[in-house]
């Protein structure tokens, strides 16, 4: 049980270190969607999705 929480974590960890570097570029400007030809990112949960896809960690999906 013990190594399996550990390989979360540090997935965990990894994730946010792109997520990080993914909105530093938004607030930038620098933030295309697509390849660096696609237009700016300008929407912040845009941002946030594009940074989701990155790290390769999926949104919580919300019970009804």
């Amino acid at each position: 049980m013990m190594k399996k929480k550990k390989v979360v974590k540090s997935k965990v960890k990894k994730g946010a270190k792109k997520i990080k570097k993914v909105m530093k570029e938004f607030k930038k400007g620098k933030l295309h969607s697509g390849s660096k030809k696609g237009p700016e990112v300008t929407n912040p949960k845009q941002a946030i999705a594009i940074a989701m896809s990155e790290a390769k960690m999926s949104k919580k999906k919300k019970k009804k």
